[in-house]
């Protein structure tokens, strides 16, 4: 493998070469040959070097990037190349030892700058080839969420959301070609969207979400309210969810396998708990339910698998957690998901019914782990008193493969 840095990432504002150091300036004009986007290609003075222009996939121009190496090879890309950028996807491909990065004022640093706003106190989001329901989750009460738009369109659509959401009286801040010489911001409500002027393609976005008296507001804690859901009544309920992502603890870049997941909310609020969680959601029958949460709830890159456990785990990416929610008794199932797990990996499962508590006692026995009932009550009329009616209590088990 080649050692010598053969390969330049250079970040470039809207301002062109001029903005750039003397290093960065260097490094594109050593370079045999060039890659970039038409737009950064066309800030180069002509000359006889070979120019890659992104292709679409954008797989086969990394390839052939990589198949340069011995070259001397110079990226051009927007702003920040780590943040949302192609220096990110480059580097699961090319070791750092190889390569120079030399970074430019990200869009986000550009807005904070031009708003007010510390970077520390935002929410960052690129909508760049990825489904704008990933909005959802980033909307909540006072909350400043910076947006790399896809597009001319993006201001619209993000406009819609928050007001399907009852956050219309949020402002919204549309800065085009930021630090060029076309920059152009402008401002309005949400709820304005459909008198928007026509945006620039190139445009980022700025939010301050400010909800209306009725908006509901959706924590990003596990524990949602049940009414968030769409479902037939196969949902872990509120109270029991909670405890249940509690026992799973997720951390940020694990995945999760939620097996039996019914409408999908053990791993739509695996997901919400950060924005690098991912997970899959098995369930033979309520796919539709699933899907149509995970968009609502801002988690649409929620893994579906329709079809029946153990069979279709075969093959999956191996899981940090599995949780079991549903099909406790059936023959093989929890061989399959332990066998699966990692190790130091959290196997969590939920039973109502005796056989499955019977399953998990045996599991527990040869397994280890603890072993919980779950029982909650909620105050109800009794005529003109109140009196706790308790829900179906749930027994859960939760062990750690060794």
């Amino acid at each position: 493998m080649a050692s010598q840095k053969w390969l330049a990432i250079i970040g470039v504002c809207e301002d062109g070469l001029s903005g750039l150091s003397s290093a960065a300036r260097s490094l594109i004009d050593t370079a045999e040959i060039i890659v970039g986007g038409e737009r950064h290609l066309a800030m180069l003075p002509e000359d006889r070097r070979s120019r890659l222009v992104w292709a679409s996939p954008i797989e086969e121009t990394i390839q052939q990037i990589i198949d340069c190496r011995g070259k001397s090879l110079c990226v051009l890309a927007s702003g920040d190349p780590l943040w949302f950028g192609i220096g990110t996807t480059l580097l699961k491909r090319i070791p750092i030892e190889e390569i120079s990065i030399v970074p430019s004022p990200s869009t986000f640093s550009l807005i904070c700058a031009r708003l007010g706003w510390s970077q520390n106190e935002v929410e960052t989001l690129s909508l760049c080839g990825r489904p704008a329901a990933l909005l959802q989750s980033y909307i909540y009460p006072k909350a400043k969420v910076l947006i790399l738009s896809s597009g001319k369109e993006t201001p619209q659509i993000a406009a819609k959301i928050l007001c399907n959401r009852n956050f219309s009286n949020s402002k919204i801040t549309v800065l085009e070609h930021l630090n060029g010489t076309k920059e152009r911001i402008i401002s309005s409500l949400a709820n304005q969207w459909q008198s928007f002027s026509e945006f620039a393609d190139l445009n980022a976005i700025a939010v301050e979400c400010i909800p209306e008296p009725e908006a509901k507001i959706l924590s990003r804690m596990a524990g949602l309210p049940d009414d968030a859901y769409q479902h037939d009544g196969q949902l872990t309920k509120r109270e029991v969810r909670a405890i249940t992502l509690s026992a799973l603890a997720p951390n940020a870049g694990e995945l999760l396998w939620d097996v039996g997941a019914g409408c999908g909310s053990i791993a739509i609020e695996w997901m919400r708990s950060h924005p690098r969680c991912q997970a899959i959601a098995i369930e033979k029958s309520r796919t539709h339910f699933i899907a149509e949460n995970a968009i609502a709830l801002g988690t649409p890159n929620l893994k579906i698998i329709k079809g029946k456990a153990p069979e279709v785990l075969k093959d999956l990416a191996t899981p940090d957690a599995i949780f079991i929610g549903g099909g406790a008794t059936v023959t093989d199932l929890f061989e399959t998901c332990w066998e699966s797990l990692r190790s130091q990996g959290r196997l969590v499962a939920n039973v109502v019914t005796l056989e499955g508590e019977q399953k998990l006692f045996q599991w527990q026995q040869k397994y280890g782990g603890t072993l919980t009932q779950i029982s909650i009550s909620h105050a109800e009329a009794i005529g003109s008193f109140l009196g706790w009616k308790p829900m179906r209590p749930v027994t859960q088990w939760k062990t750690i493969k060794p």
